[in-house]
């Protein structure tokens, strides 16, 4: 009787895909404890849009620690552990991080459209009770979809590698095509589409204030450069993420629509483990862009080695520009809020 839970890799690439996986792992509960810290710390002062990038670390902290561990001990024991029971739990689990980021990634692409229709107003654009909604919304939406497999509609099986579990994509070719177009078009083409979508608006209104800025001989506003900054870091971590499930998307759907006969297993390898990637992006991304998460990182790292200054490590430092500068990067100016 053929095993599925046995790899069909090498001992060696085994061994390989463990210690990378450990990586993984490690860096990524690090990166995204580090940005529930510096949010917890600085909690009093958070703007509501900023929820959102909390909610998008607890998704890749949730995958890290749900996920990884399982997915490394595996690798190393030749082979995926637990059964069909643990292939049921990894594969929902996975699905249900991976639809929870995307449209988190959606609704942060969304509210940063809304606050930059006025880049001048005083006035919060998105209340606490509706980032809380849009919040609450992610999460239950990925439930659904990840509960749908349970449900009969699609299935939940193991990698053509063995060291995982995921959406059974071959047996999805011969059973149900239609649930994998759905998700597909549902939980990829549409928030893609919506967040290019959004960005690209939010570009260009920046380029048109900031030529009517030129023409009429006035300054660049630091609330326009801030924008600037902040549109930058924000399409980043979209397309990092994008990049990170691209292959993966592609080889799947390739695997169930695709003509010809099914993926060689190290060729599925590659972009699984590029996928997995993208839980450790957010914080690297956060730390080269933000100059207020990278002063943090190093005021806590100061702290921990007994080396903290100041009597309050929390306080939050100002900008020239007299506001207070946020945990990703934003200000709170006296008169303009932004994300």
């Amino acid at each position: 009787m053929y095993d599925h839970y046995r790899s069909t890799l090498s001992p060696s690439m085994d061994i390989g895909v463990g210690t990378y996986l450990l990586f993984i792992t490690v860096f990524s509960i690090v990166g995204n404890l580090l940005v529930l810290v510096m949010a917890f710390n600085r909690s009093s002062r958070m703007k509501p849009p900023e929820l959102l990038s909390v909610n998008l670390a607890v998704t890749d902290l949730g995958a890290a620690v749900t996920m990884y561990p399982l997915a490394v001990a595996s690798a190393w024991s030749h082979r995926f552990l637990g059964g069909d029971a643990a292939c049921l739990y990894y594969g929902l689990a996975g699905f249900f991080f991976g639809v929870a980021s995307i449209m988190n990634l959606m609704l942060l692409a969304i509210v940063r459209f809304v606050v930059s229709l006025d880049l001048q107003s005083p006035k919060d654009k998105v209340s606490w009770c509706q980032i809380k909604l849009l919040c609450s919304w992610s999460w239950l939406y990925a439930l659904l979809w990840a509960l749908l497999p349970v449900l009969g509609w699609g299935r939940y099986g193991p990698e053509p590698f063995g060291l995982s579990c995921s959406l059974a994509w071959g047996k999805l070719r011969h059973e149900d095509s239609s649930f994998v177009v759905a998700m597909f078009s549902f939980n990829l083409a549409l928030p893609a589409t919506v967040i290019v979508c959004c960005y690209f608006g939010i570009a260009i209104k920046l380029y048109v204030t900031y030529r009517k800025s030129v023409g009429h001989g006035r300054r660049v506003s630091n609330v326009l450069k801030l924008h600037r900054r902040l549109l930058t870091m924000a399409v980043v971590i979209s397309v990092s993420f994008i990049m990170c499930w691209s292959p993966y998307s592609v080889v799947s759907l390739w695997s169930t629509l695709g003509p010809g006969s099914p993926i060689p297993p190290q060729l599925s390898l590659l972009p699984c483990m590029f996928a997995k990637s993208s839980t450790a992006c957010n914080p690297v991304i956060y730390y080269i862009f933000s100059q207020s998460f990278k002063r943090e990182v190093k005021k806590l790292v100061r702290c921990r080695s007994g080396c903290c200054g100041g009597k309050d490590g929390r306080g939050a430092r100002r900008g020239r520009g007299g506001g207070e500068e946020s945990l990703l990067g934003s200000k709170v100016a006296t008169a303009t809020t932004v994300v």
